[in-house]
């Protein structure tokens, strides 16, 4: 699809510093001190770090939120049951799980440090559950793309996690258990797109205008996140433009490991908003 990508015309300096003022604020307003937030973000494809914009709002966000001490991350890229561990071990390599896009993107680079004692924290908190470990996998697009605009120096430990389900309530329950992580200073991303409706998309400018059914969906979602409806959420399929916007659903599922590593003091604020290719980039943060 990347052939077909035709960029927008690139934002004037003030309208992307007014776009990162604005997420900064919603970020640092959706906080509680000594605790980090839990986000859920559109991850895009590898062309997101040549989006002006994006990178102005993903840098701002990582900027307004407390240095993590670690980073979970949950991928709409990486499903494997029973829940799987991935790389340990300094230079945590990646994996370029995509295809058709010019050699460049092929050649980023993000070396985390590993995060060994993050791993053996999740297991604890798992429990008796059955946790398995995958040595050798990397950070696919979904957690290191952006990674490389929030956290460019990759300088903070990460570690990602598969997801073991694509059903809500098992997710947000596996999110509860992973919740104490967030008094530890580890921020708990999950990684998808609030509509990934690709098949639908007949217009690949960046900034084309959505569809229908993705701008239903997402006053949809906008609506049942504001209300904290988790009942209407894991209803998400039988939404306005469910079906349109997710022909597959793991690329909304990774919100609900964030609702329920989020709990149910505050509900989830709105941090991005706005269209990329016509799909909604809408994130968001649970203080």
């Amino acid at each position: 699809m990347d052939e077909e990508l035709r960029p927008a015309a690139p934002a004037p300096a003030a309208d992307l510093a007014a776009a990162a003022a604005a997420v900064a604020r919603r970020a640092a307003e959706a906080q509680v001190e000594g605790r980090m937030p839990a986000l859920y973000l559109g991850h895009g494809a590898p062309p997101l770090v040549d989006d002006a914009l994006w990178v102005a709002e993903l840098a701002a966000w990582a900027g307004a939120l407390p240095r993590p001490t670690a980073i979970l991350m949950v991928s709409a890229h990486w499903e494997a049951a029973p829940i799987t561990l991935g790389a340990t071990d300094d230079g945590v390599p990646l994996v370029y799980d995509f295809s058709g896009f010019p050699e460049r993107y092929y050649q980023a680079r993000y070396p985390a440090p590993a995060a060994p004692a993050l791993a053996a924290r999740v297991r604890a908190l798992l429990g008796d559950g059955p946790v398995a470990q995958h040595p050798a996998r990397g950070l696919d697009h979904g957690a290191y793309v952006p990674l490389l605009v929030m956290y460019p120096h990759a300088d903070v430990p990460v570690l990602q996690v598969s997801l073991p389900t694509l059903e809500p309530q098992r997710l947000i329950e596996l999110g509860a258990r992973l919740r104490p992580l967030r008094d530890e200073g580890v921020l708990v991303i999950g990684s998808g797109f609030l509509t990934h409706g690709l098949p639908f998309l007949r217009d690949f400018r960046t900034d084309a205008p959505p569809p229908a059914w993705s701008s239903e969906f997402d006053a949809w979602a906008a609506a049942a996140l504001a209300a904290g409806d988790l009942d209407a959420l894991a209803g998400f399929r039988d939404a306005p433009g469910g079906r349109y916007a997710h022909p597959s659903t793991e690329h909304f599922v990774p919100l609900f490991v964030t609702l329920g590593a989020g709990g149910t003091d505050s509900p989830p604020a709105p941090t991005i908003e706005g269209y990329y290719l016509g799909l909604s980039k809408r994130s968001v943060q649970i203080a």
